[in-house]
């Protein structure tokens, strides 16, 4: 049996006071070596009989607390075996490490998963393992650099790790790491819990999949509904021509802007999926706004339309300057067009915590909530010429700024857009 089955018990130190208990069995023998002293040399009696009874009562006392040190070392060994049992059978991997970073106990989960049935790991670390088991080796030293990281940290720390297993088949694990320190601050231990979440990242992967084969869909359905319509047009006034005999500037104009509707689609679309080489820098986005705003500002005159600032604070983020014009100009023309009377665009920035806050809110038409959810879309439009992928593609922008945008709308009170990045 190896050194880990030696019980808890063993390891219990100072149930009670040990120094007491030196000093109590010291006394109680030199209370029986006097009593026993004062009798042989005929001493005074009486004074022989009260330590002989202070004695015999010290004794009694004495194997008293013994008999509830007893149950109670019963009771914690019970508990300890309960507690053995518990951690033993959990479908979890469950590792205590000394503050060494040496292996002390580890489950049967544990022990099948690295393939320590016959490796006396006891009192080894990561990196010893990794040489009694030359498969895992990568994977011991990516253990111990997760650990000494939680020990820097010194409070729980929460990793994903996924390794290959000798089958071939990849585990990931959602695990916690629990540093433990004494008073002093020294190193005490490391609790490690490892929970398998292989078939939910399987079933992710799947889910994400057959999301993406519902995006296609849609959009090849998008595409073909977009490019019908201006294909039907062209269509028709090719046969018009062609049976009439006369081309004329209006239809050939007609024609020209109908091809540019197609062309147009293609672009955004080639936009949407190909990859943009964007080049992230530190850039302040008060100062992208104010340059939007500038060039927005004689379109928003024309429009009767009032750009404020308010609220702004100064938020440097790491990004792509060209990328992030482009997402504020799409907003703004939203905004505009959801205001065909004019009004107010409020724009504001703050920052909350790490994270940047921008808002552009108008006072515009506003949008239902049914077509709220549908926000962002491919080819989904509010617009009657639009053709619903500028959201998409600002979208898009703005996740790989590793941000978010929401949007919160009232019918004919207005829409506010809320858009949050990471502080650079």
């Amino acid at each position: 049996m190896m050194k880990e089955q030696v019980t808890f018990m063993t390891n219990i130190k100072n149930l009670r006071s040990n120094r007491f208990w030196i000093v109590y069995i010291l006394l109680l023998f030199a209370f029986l070596s006097l009593s026993l002293l004062v009798m042989m040399f005929d001493w005074d009696k009486l004074l022989s009989i009260a330590l002989l009874i202070l004695s015999i009562g010290m004794l009694i006392f004495f194997v008293y607390r013994i008999s509830l040190f007893y149950k109670e070392f019963c009771k914690l060994e019970e508990e300890e075996e309960q507690w053995s049992a518990l951690i033993h059978f959990m479908p979890d991997f469950v590792c205590f490490k000394d503050g060494q970073g040496k292996w002390i106990k580890v489950n049967e989960f544990g022990r099948k998963l690295y393939q320590l049935e016959n490796i006396d790991y006891y009192g080894k670390t990561d990196l010893e393992l990794g040489e009694l088991s030359p498969f895992f080796k990568n994977d011991f030293n990516s253990c111990y650099t997760s650990d000494e990281n939680a020990w820097n940290k010194g409070t729980l720390l929460r990793v994903e790790e996924s390794f290959a297993i000798p089958s071939g088949d990849i585990k990931s694990f959602d695990v916690l790491k629990i540093p433990l320190f004494y008073p002093n601050g020294k190193r005490k231990g490391l609790l490690t819990i490892g929970r398998d979440i292989s078939q939910q990242k399987t079933a992710e992967s799947m889910l994400l999949k057959r999301e993406k084969l519902s995006v296609v869909g849609e959009l090849a359905a998008g595409i073909a509904h977009e490019i019908r319509n201006p294909l039907t047009s062209i269509k028709g006034l090719t046969q018009l021509m062609h049976e009439s005999q006369n081309v004329t500037d209006e239809y050939v104009k007609v024609m020209i802007s109908e091809i540019d509707r197609i062309n147009q689609i293609a672009s955004e679309l080639l936009a949407l999926s190909k990859p943009q080489s964007r080049k992230h820098n530190q850039v302040a986005l008060t100062d992208i706004l104010r340059y939007v705003m500038n060039i927005m500002e004689p379109e928003a005159l024309l429009r009767g339309v009032e750009l404020e600032f308010k609220g702004a604070e100064h938020c440097q983020i790491e990004g792509d300057r060209n990328g992030l014009i482009q997402v504020f100009i799409n907003l703004f023309k939203n905004s505009m067009d959801a205001m065909p009377e004019g009004g107010i665009i409020t724009i504001s920035s703050e920052i909350i915590g790490n994270k940047a806050f921008i808002s552009i809110s108008d006072q515009g038409v506003g949008i239902p909530p049914e077509r709220l959810k549908k926000i962002g879309e491919p080819f989904f439009t509010l617009k009657e010429k639009g053709m619903g992928l500028g959201l998409t593609i600002s979208h898009k922008i703005i996740q790989e700024h590793r941000g978010t945008i929401d949007f919160q709308s009232t019918e004919n009170v207005g829409t506010k857009v809320t858009m949050t990045f990471p502080l650079g």
